[in-house]
């Protein structure tokens, strides 16, 4: 907590515990109940830092956080529900966190770690109408086209996830037409734009067939570009949702969605 008041960040996060996918019951419980604990112990130092209490230790003197020095807007925090793939851990769960208080918005961790995925979205769907429809909803560590798709159909709001990244460094790229590896014979005369509904500076400056020149010749360039070009494609995605949520259209859309990225080139 004290970390994350120095940093300054507007949400602090509570500390999680979380267990693989495939974790039975009672390891699963055990690590929610720590996750409660830290809670509770989390939540508490982070009043005394809101109050402007003493923030630990530096070179042997006490820190003290004076109202000048707390951000212009008050950092809140968000709990973090756990529970493995086990919807009775998963409820019990997010009960006691709300005992513990009012929260400002509340994450769901511990999922898309090894599980299958209609696991991950059934615990989506027996948590939705439990969960407190007025503050958002943030499902970590879940980044994939597809899955952000099926979350918000579920009511998730906010994601973070390392996919994006880490696929467009290994030559994976999400396009309109299903996802695409670059590094394949296919694209090596390939003139045509990574994706040509895409607007992000790979897509509009280079061609597949250099994207592909810059894998098999190991210049980190292509790394760059298409991080660059996933990241702005789930950009575009989940603008796209919104504007399909406010429309009241979303399960025309995504099931357009998915019948052309499913459907589409996966070379």
């Amino acid at each position: 907590m004290e970390i994350q008041w120095a940093l300054g960040a507007d949400v602090a996060m509570a500390f999680d515990h979380v267990v693989p996918g495939g974790a039975d019951l009672a390891t699963a419980r055990d690590a929610m109940e720590r996750t409660l604990q830290w809670l509770e112990r989390g939540a508490r130092r982070h009043r005394e830092l809101s109050d402007g209490r003493t923030v630990g230790q530096s070179d042997g003197e006490r820190l003290t956080v004076r109202p000048s020095d707390s951000p212009t807007v008050r950092q809140t925090m968000w709990p973090i529900l756990q529970g493995g793939a086990h919807s009775e851990l998963r409820i019990e769960g997010l009960r006691r966190i709300l005992d513990q208080g009012e929260w400002t918005g509340l994450a769901v961790g511990g999922l898309s770690v090894g599980e299958p995925k209609a696991v991950m979205y059934e615990m989506l769907e027996r948590l939705a109408p439990r969960l407190p429809p007025a503050v958002p909803r943030y499902l970590m560590g879940v980044g994939f086209p597809e899955d952000l798709v099926a979350a918000v159909a579920r009511g998730v709001d906010l994601f973070d996830c390392v996919a994006p990244t880490r696929n467009g460094r290994n030559g994976a790229a999400y396009t309109a037409d299903g996802p695409v590896n670059i590094r394949n014979a296919a694209h090596r005369d390939d003139a045509r734009p990574l994706d040509p509904t895409c607007d992000c500076e790979t897509c509009t400056t280079f061609s597949r067939g250099y994207l592909r020149h810059l894998f098999v010749a190991e210049e980190l360039l292509g790394l760059r570009l298409l991080s660059l070009h996933n990241v702005r494609y789930l950009m575009r995605l989940t603008a796209e949702m919104r504007a399909a949520v406010r429309a009241g259209d979303y399960e025309r859309w995504a099931a357009d969605w998915r019948r052309r990225y499913t459907q589409g080139e996966t070379t």
